[in-house]
């Protein structure tokens, strides 16, 4: 079954260039040509991912995506003006996965939406792994699920992926250049801020109180790491010590993590 993608611009020269390419990749394609057109396409044709125009009429592109991502993490790919960095910034920050700037090529639109379906396609086949689980917090990577103590969190695709591969390597510290290569990719063009911005949105979604951060904590001067103990203490109890130190709150010994084989 072909995957389904929506592609909204009010330009119509665009939304048929867009088109043809990924008529020619075999993908089915709606179209929607203003931002009310979008949110009601989203909602009855549930697309496997959305090409997103920032510039609308009616609704602009950030209130639709934001308005699509209270109900849905399908992946979103934002088209933006070249000197538009403000909303490209605040595109990711409101959950659009990732960007392509006006003028564009063609092929590079089609490779990008490729590799996001490709990491985000749901892994159905016998022997799937089997859910992460760090204290009350549950990945499912078969149903692409995230519990909470009992409650579902809506998660964007790189949200999901950034969760799941911290929480599939408990401890061990990542880099902000490994986290933008290993997630975004080797031809991705944005800076490590994207991750950050990507982190801050995931602790505001699992963490009792983000500015202290109990499952996902800062590494000073290196990146971030999932804490192993996370939820074995009573939650919204911060840690004692620095972020970065590698201690859990009542550690009687100073010893820490052995740095060899953290870094990447």
């Amino acid at each position: 079954m072909s995957q389904k993608i929506l592609v909204v611009d009010d330009e119509p020269h665009i939304v048929e260039l867009v088109k043809y390419n990924l008529l020619q990749e075999g993908y089915d394609v709606l179209t929607a040509y203003d931002g009310s057109e979008a949110v009601v396409r989203s909602r009855q044709e549930r697309p496997d991912l959305i090409i997103l125009d920032i510039m609308l009429p009616y609704v602009d592109g950030l209130e639709v995506c934001r308005q699509i991502r209270r109900e849905s993490s399908v992946p979103i790919i934002m088209l933006t003006a070249k000197d538009g960095e403000l909303a490209r910034v605040v595109g990711l920050e409101i959950g659009a996965d990732d960007y392509v700037t006006k003028p564009f090529s063609p092929r590079e639109l089609v490779a990008r939406v490729r590799a996001i379906l490709r990491r985000t396609a749901r892994d159905v086949t016998p022997g799937a792994p089997e859910p992460l689980h760090t204290g009350s917090l549950t990945l499912d990577s078969t149903t692409h699920e995230v519990v909470l103590d009992g409650r579902q969190v809506d998660l964007t695709a790189k949200e999901f992926e950034l969760l799941q591969l911290l929480m599939g390597h408990p401890n061990r510290v990542f880099t902000r250049d490994f986290l933008l290569e290993h997630i975004w990719g080797y031809d991705y063009y944005g800076s490590t801020r994207t991750v950050d911005m990507h982190i801050s949105r995931l602790r505001e979604k699992i963490e009792d109180d983000p500015a202290s951060p109990t499952y996902i904590v800062t590494v000073r001067g290196v990146g971030y790491k999932l804490r192993a103990d996370a939820g074995t203490r009573e939650r919204g109890t911060p840690h004692a010590g620095e972020a970065g130190s590698g201690r859990s709150a009542g550690s009687p010994t100073p010893a820490s993590p052995a740095p060899g084989g953290a870094r990447n």
